[in-house]
């Protein structure tokens, strides 16, 4: 069975690439996507996610905001950060507010995918 994953990011063209390449991949159900922080606790409180693929700058509420909001509106999904901030910057502060993963934007899809499967299983 699919992995159920919400794509939470305020460009449509990454949101966009990652629901296609994501789908194509076959192991993932893409169930919702949401352009900032605000909707994806919505979405994540409605569909109840395996995981969300979350972007961190974005308009209305950020993704660090949001990920205390998620965790505790839809407990069991798994966090995953997609973000062009610097890791060892950002790194420490995301996993402390309950994200399950962090990569870098740029990284192949192979890894993306992959990392959110182990995720998952943790």
């Amino acid at each position: 069975m699919p992995l159920r994953i919400l794509i939470v990011d305020d460009t449509p063209e990454i949101r966009l690439l990652m629901r296609v390449a994501l789908q194509e991949d076959g192991r993932f159900e893409v169930v919702g996507e949401a352009a900032d922080g605000s909707e994806a606790v919505e979405m994540a409180s409605r569909e109840k996610p395996d995981a969300i693929l979350l972007d961190l700058a974005m308009p209305v509420m950020d993704g660090l905001q949001a990920i205390p909001k998620i965790r505790e509106n839809s407990p069991d999904s798994k966090i995953v950060v997609l973000t062009a901030f610097d890791a060892p910057r950002m790194l420490d502060e995301t996993m402390a507010a309950g994200a399950h993963d962090y990569i870098e934007k740029g990284a192949e899809i192979e890894e993306i995918a992959d990392r959110i499967v182990a995720a998952c299983e943790s």
